[in-house]
């Protein structure tokens, strides 16, 4: 694993957070924030689970919920990769996933979650 990935990325395990969300916050916050660039190449899943101290499973979980929010591509033999962006659409549709995450754990309900967002893009209005 590179090091800059392992400076970035670790788990908390006393956290109520699971592990595989965690690892998936840490990259799509990494990719966001341009730590990780589009290209660049994640570490195999096993050596990922290693590093972070997890299970090859929780690891793999992570990916491919990175892989469904289109932040990451996995290329057989060529590895899994930083996406290219598809401009901002990408970026929301990240940074919304995580919010709902959120929301989720803190045991908002959907119309609460909802009312929070609508709040806050008023507020920029």
């Amino acid at each position: 694993m590179p090091a800059q990935l392992t400076d970035l990325i670790s788990v908390d395990r006393s956290s109520p957070v699971a592990a595989a969300e965690q690892i998936h916050s840490g990259i799509a916050a990494a990719i966001r924030s341009g730590d990780l660039s589009p290209g660049q190449r994640l570490p195999a899943v096993r050596a990922l689970a290693s590093d972070l101290g997890v299970a090859a499973n929780t690891a793999a979980k992570a990916v491919r919920s990175l892989q469904e929010a289109g932040l990451v591509t996995t290329h057989g033999r060529g590895g899994t990769r930083v996406a290219a962006p598809d401009g901002v659409e990408s970026q929301i549709a990240a940074a919304a996933r995580e919010y709902a995450e959120t929301a989720r754990r803190s045991g908002l309900s959907r119309d609460d979650a909802i009312a929070h967002v609508r709040r806050a893009l008023s507020e920029l209005e």
